[in-house]
């Protein structure tokens, strides 16, 4: 088991890494990135729901309903705003006259 400063600096790592790789990918990656985290989101459910499944106290049960109940409003707002930017690109069939 991870000991609990040990688990801290990583997820500070974690986070700190990730800001910066994501604020450096230029605007048009956006959306092929948004759908690589949707990918990854699900993987963080399935993680949730097996954490659930393996508490053993309510305690453990509340915080492991948190975690899913959060992973897959994570989710599902992920490929909602997916589907949103890709809207975006599609052509609305007016075109401009010469």
């Amino acid at each position: 088991m991870i000991d609990g400063f040990i688990a801290l600096y990583i997820f500070m790592l974690a986070g700190f890494t990730g800001y910066e790789v994501i604020s450096r990918v230029p605007v048009i990656l956006h959306t092929p990135l948004m759908s690589g985290s949707n990918f990854v989101h699900g993987i963080v459910l399935v993680g949730a729901m097996v954490a659930l499944g393996a508490a053993e106290g309510p305690v453990e049960q509340v915080i492991g309903f948190l975690g899913v109940a959060l992973a897959a409003g994570n989710a599902v707002g992920g490929y909602v705003v997916t589907e949103r930017m890709l809207e975006m690109f599609k052509d609305s069939g007016k075109k401009a006259k010469p």
